[in-house]
Formats: structure tokens, sequence, C-alpha cells
């Protein structure tokens, strides 16, 4: 992206001085340098901008459109650099020229530095604002699209469209309504558009009430009704508009098979896909994308392997197909095979591999995707931040965050969501909290991440003040919402809060307490030692207990050590979820920590006998761009050896500054000794101690871990904060803790 100062010393060289020998830029032009600014445009149209600048060089004589029809075609063939040079040196710019460069640069997405043009520009028209509402509104920014509609002094038809699509594209129907209310002269083109946004959010007894009021329609307009109808599963409805259709066109018969498809009814969409009078690449796309919908991938397969016209679209919905399928060999085949790609099927497999867990091949063909020259989308965007997120990978994610801003992507939602996300899943507070008050359009998902991220680090005072901004603000708190505020003040012990939010949701936001709020609160009481209300509260819930809520009973019977109440649990979800390992392991843990070494014994039995095996521990980190894996009694890492020699003598300062192993913490009837033996080498120790001897100091050392960090772990880590005066923020399979200066962020409370 080129930086706006740039912009600001193109403008400010745009000198009023005399046209240079040869450039006749006023005045009334001769018909060669017509016919040559005609022959430039033709070779810029045709890609052939060497012959361009050729016929540019020789010509003795120039106007400003001259300028012009190479500063544009510069501008459609990728050349932006290229493009503001030129600029800076036309003699006489005129409004055509500064609406040619700030096309260009909303087009590449430097919104920035188009925003800096559009406030530099001398003269504005509607061309101007138009390409500002449309810029903006294609990457979501639909308040700043309203702002440079209203600053237009004079609007067009495509202004007053513009605007409306906006608000359609961005699911903002109700403003779009306003609008369309606020005027009468609306074409066909504009009655369809708001048509097809009531359709879209399954509004169709609105669209149809514009449908009949219609002055005039189009087939557009039946398609319209047709696919609304289908999409929403009323197939008798889109049939019935289907059948009265005065004029069919290829997309109403596909809009019929691509319901009937939606809905499960292949053997009438395949009737009707026959029956077609005439067939295109969308046509042949539907009926396979129903195929690949069912998982049907052979008869996907047979009927793609007959199209006589297959596109990249086609490719996709295969790839795509084989890829929700979990066949990542053959969507990879599918991928290496296409003729062309584009930035979809790129997307299709970074998908395809991080929602698969593979992490590294996602990073892998992300790199390959920059080798190639490829387009990187919104969805691929929030694919590989989401990749960045699962494996803490928060140097690369702020790389990716710094492309992200340059692809002008920076301030939308969808991307900036995800960009949230990773950085909360990451530990990264500061850069989250500013991601987010940097984006100019948030909706609930913005909000709801950021509570729940403040939640998960045990930041409850901080989620509740996000919690009241959001109040603040027009977007209402939903379900999510409340389930981050409950979690909220269960992880920070706000047990009073808690309860009073549980209690009130109903009336204050009108959330209906789900399973899910009722987890909260049993974990919310009974992390508080309130075991008889949380019980309590699971009898008084309009549905059964399921085998989270006895999880979250059978934590707290952890911590208060109530080996009765946390049987009683234990057996419950061992009803609901036989296979469920953590729960033997964490009622085994109960059992330990009071000493009975049968019971313990019992379940390690019941555990075999059940072939239900535990679930290793191990953790990762990342330093230079590289994720280090460790598991308990690591001997594979290159740097074993200096790691072990650390934590030996790092483990002989924590203990001489007051740390004792939590010996009862070690599911085994064996010597303390040994016990202290087996707690010394945890795969997140070994993990801390690699990130204190390669991440420089001043630096965090983050750390994640498939599993629940242990008690040991934990209080270890305080010491080791302490002694070595560096911030440790580890993320477990239930929360984040960090430790700073000999204490927690949890309090100790988790």
């Amino acid at each position: 992206m080129l930086p706006s100062r740039h912009l600001r010393a193109a403008v400010r060289q745009r000198s009023h001085r005399p046209p240079a020998a040869g450039e006749a830029c006023s005045g009334k032009l001769d018909a060669d340098v017509i016919r040559r600014n005609k022959a430039i445009t033709v070779h810029m149209r045709a890609g052939r901008v060497g012959e361009a600048e050729r016929l540019f060089d020789a010509m003795p004589s120039r106007s400003t459109s001259t300028y012009n029809a190479m500063l544009a075609g510069y501008a459609s063939n990728g050349r932006l650099p290229v493009a503001l040079s030129l600029f800076r040196s036309i003699p006489r710019p005129d409004t055509f020229s500064y609406n040619t460069l700030l096309h260009a640069l909303a087009v590449s997405s430097s919104l920035t530095d188009a925003r800096s043009l559009f406030d530099e520009m001398p003269v504005k028209d509607s061309v101007t604002y138009n390409v500002m509402i449309s810029s903006h509104a294609n990457h979501g920014l639909v308040s700043l699209a309203r702002k440079y509609f209203d600053l237009a002094p004079e609007k067009d038809a495509v202004s007053w469209n513009g605007m409306l699509a906006a608000y359609v594209r961005n699911g903002r129907v109700q403003e779009a309504r306003e609008l369309f209310n606020s005027r009468t002269e609306w074409d066909a083109i504009s009655w369809n558009a708001l048509m097809a946004g009531y359709a879209q959010l399954g509004r169709m007894a609105e669209a149809q009430e514009l449908f009949d009021r219609m002055p005039q329609r189009d087939v557009v307009s039946w398609n319209t009704m047709v696919s609304g109808y289908a999409r929403g599963g009323d197939m008798v409805e889109a049939r019935r508009m289907f059948d009265m259709a005065p004029v069919r066109d290829v997309f109403t018969w596909t809009a019929v098979v691509s319901g009937y498809a939606q809905n499960g009814m292949l053997e009438d969409a395949r009737m009707v896909f026959d029956a077609m009078p005439e067939r295109n690449p969308v046509s042949w796309n539907a009926m396979v994308a129903a195929y690949v919908q069912r998982r049907m991938m052979e008869k996907a397969k047979e009927l793609f392997d007959i199209m006589p016209c297959r596109n990249v679209a086609s490719w996709n919905t295969m790839l795509t197909g084989y890829a929700q399928a979990g066949m990542l060999d053959e969507a990879r085949a599918v991928f290496d095979m296409m003729p062309q790609k584009d930035a979809v099927s790129w997307a299709a497999m970074l998908a395809a591999y991080a929602q698969g867990g593979f992490s590294e091949e996602t990073l892998q063909l992300f790199i390959k995707m920059g080798q190639c020259g490829e387009w990187v989308n919104r969805s691929a965007f929030a694919c590989l931040l989401s990749t960045c997120a699962d494996i803490a990978a928060l140097e690369c994610g702020m790389q990716l965050h710094g492309r992200l801003i340059k692809a002008g992507y920076g301030l939308g939602r969808f991307v900036g969501n995800a960009l949230l996300a990773m950085y909360f899943k990451c530990g990264n507070m500061e850069d989250a909290r500013n991601a987010f008050e940097q984006m100019e359009d948030r909706d609930a998902v913005s909000w709801n991440t950021v509570i729940a991220g403040y939640a998960r680090h045990g930041f409850g005072k901080e989620a509740l003040e996000v919690f009241d901004m959001m109040r603040a603000t027009s977007t209402k708190p939903d379900d999510i919402t409340l389930v981050g505020v409950l979690a909220a003040c269960s992880h920070s012990g706000l047990v009073e809060k808690g309860i009073s939010y549980f209690y009130s949701m109903h009336h204050d936001f009108g959330v209906t307490a789900k399973p899910e709020h009722y987890t909260c609160m049993i974990d919310l009481l009974g992390r508080a030692g309130r075991l008889d209300e949380a019980q309590g509260l699971m009898k008084d819930m309009p549905f059964e207990p399921d085998a989270t809520m006895w999880g979250a009973l059978l934590g707290a019977s952890r911590i208060h050590r109530n080996s009765e109440l946390g049987k009683s649990a234990a057996e419950k979800i061992f009803e609901l979820e036989p296979e469920n390992a953590g729960m033997y392991v964490l009622l085994s843990n109960i059992y330990a920590s009071s000493g009975k070494w049968r019971d313990v014994g019992k379940m390690r039995v019941m555990m075999e006998d059940r072939g239900v095996k535990k679930v290793p521990g191990f953790s990762w980190m990342e330093v230079q761009n590289k994720v280090h894996t460790f598991s308990v009694g690591d001997c594979v890492h290159p740097e074993k050896e200096k790691i072990y020699a650390f934590l030996e003598d790092l483990d002989m300062r924590i203990k001489k500054a007051g740390y004792v192993s939590a010996t009862e913490m070690v599911l085994h009837d064996v010597e303390d000794e040994e016990k202290e033996h087996m707690l010394k080498y945890h795969s997140e120790k070994l993990a801390v101690a690699y990130g204190i001897l390669n991440i420089p100091v001043g630096r965090p050392i983050r750390v994640i871990k498939n599993l629940r960090v242990c008690g040991d772990c934990h209080n270890a880590f305080k010491y080791i904060s302490a002694i070595e005066g560096r911030l440790i923020i580890l993320r477990d399979s239930n929360r984040f803790h960090h430790f700073r200066d000999g204490s927690c962020s949890c309090g100790d409370y988790w």
C-alpha cells in the first residue's frame, strides 16, 4: 500500500507550471492527439502496457486526456505505483485524473490513501463521492460509506443505488428501507435490491409486499422471490412462483434446482435439472453442490466428470466437498489439478487443513500462496488468524495483522473479529484491546469476543467494564454475551455479581437461561464452595443436567476436596460420556489428594476395562516463528540437555525461595522423592525453561498446554516468575494464567 504521506506529497507537487514543450494541456486538440489517445486506451485495455508507453513517449504533443488514458491504463493493469508517479507529472490534472487515481486506490484496498487523496482534491464531483461510497461499502465500512453519501452535495442514481446496496449487502435492511422510503424515484434495480435484502434475511412477507407493489417487474424480480422462498425451505411457494413467472431464464430454473437441493429433495432437484431447456455453469454447479452437501461425493464426481463447462467455481465445489467430508488427500489432489485457482480455492484448502488440525500444513500453504503472488481474501485471513490462535503463533499472527492492514481489511468486522480472537487466544491483551478500539464497525461478535477474552484470562473487572460499554451502544447483548459475563464472574470470584446477572438477564436483556448459563452458575457457585447451592440449582433447572454441568460440579469437588460429591458427579458423567478420560483423571486427583490410593487404583482398572485412554499432556510455544512442542520427560528436543540442566538449577533456586512440591498431585503411591522427580519434568515446566533460555528479557513467555495445568506447576510458576523477573502467560484447556512477581492473575481461584 502506498503511504498517505506520498499521496500528500504528490498533490503538493501538483504545481500550476506552464506546460513544457510538447505538452498541450488546454485549448483545441488536434486530430493526431485524439487518435493517439484512443490508441493508448486500446493498448492498455489489451494489457499491452509497453506499447502504450512507447506511443506516449513518442508523442510530440499531449493533452490532459493523454495522461488520463495512461493513468487509467496503469491502474487497470495493477501498476499503482507507476500510476502515482505519472499523476505527479500531469501538468494540469483535472477531476477525471483525481477520480481515476482515487478509484485505483480504492480497488487496491488502500482506503487510507484513498481518504487522503479525497481530502486533497480541489474539485469533487458525483463520481468522486460514488467511489468513496462503494469502496467503503465493499469493505463492510457502511457507516463511513454513509458519511460520504451525506457529504455529497449532489446525488445521482448511482449514489442512491450504491448506498442502498451497501446497506443490503451488509444485512442492514432496516436502514436500507428507511433510505428507500425517503424518496420515490427508484428503478427496478433498487426495488430488486431491497427485496433481495429481505429475502436473504428470510423475511419473505416483507419481500412479497415489495414484490406486490412493484410498478414494473423483470425476470430478476421473479428470480429473487423464487430463490428467497427456496432458501427459506418453502418449496411449495417457490414452485408456485416459478410456475407463475411470465419469463424464465436459466437462473430461474437454477434457483429451483438449488432450492430442492438445499432442502434435501435431491430427486426433485435432479428432475428439474434434467428438464432444463438450457444449462450454464451455475446450473451444473448447483446440482454438483447438491450431491456435495449430502456427502455423496461419488455422485458429485460422476456429474463433475461429464460437465461440459467447468469453471473455477466447479472445481471449488469439489474441493470444498472433499474438505468438508474430511477427505484431505482427495481435496489436495483436486487443488493441485485445478487449471486455475482463485482466492476461494486457496481459502478452501487453507480451511480444510486448519479445520483438520493441520496447523503446520496450513501455514506452509499460506507461504506457498504468497510465493505464487495470490491475493489473500478475507476468508483466508480469518482462517489463518484462527490457525495462529489455535497454536498461539503470536509472531505469525502479528505479521498477518500487518498484511491485512495493507490489504485494507484491518477495520472490517469479519477479519477484525478474527484478529481479536487471535490476540486474546495468544495472550496478548494489549494488542487485542487496541485492535478492538481501532475497529470502526463493531457487531455483537466483536463485543462478545472481548468480554469472553477477558473472562478467560481471569480479568473479570475488565470484562464487566466492556459489558457496560456494550450496553451503552445500540448493540443488544445476546445469550453468548451473558455466557461471557457469567464466565467472567466465575473465573474472578465475583459470586454475587454473577448471581445478580443470572437472575436478571431475562428481565433486563430478554435472554432466557440456556444450559450454558446454568453451567457457568454451577461453576461459579462450586468454585466459591457453595456446593449445596450448586446442587440445588441443578435440581431446579428446566432440563436434565448434562456432562458439562456434572463436570463443573466435579471440578468444584476437586478444589474443595469433597470426594463423596466428586464420586457422585463422576458416576453421572460416566453414564453420559463413558469415554471422557479427563473426568477419570479428575476423580483420581481427588482420591490421590486424600490419600485414597485403593480408589485411585480402582479408577485405573476401570479405565482399562472400558478401553479409555488418558490423553497425553503436552505443551508448546512459539520462538522466532517456530513452534516447539514438549511432552512430560521429553527426550527428543534438540536442546534437551541444556533445558534439563537449567531446570535442575531452577528447581534448587525456587526451593530455597520456599517452593514445596505438591506431591499429592501424583497419581501413584510411590515415595515422595520419586513423586518430586515425576513433577519436575512436566511438559509446561520444560516449555517455560526453554522460553527463559531463548526469549529475550522483557518479553513475555507464552506457553500453551492441551490439558489443565497441574497444581504443582501452577505453584512453581509463581516462584519462577519472581526469581527470574519474567511474565509467564500459560494457556491451558480451561483458561489463562498470567504469572508475574510471584502471583497469578487467577488469584489461585481456578
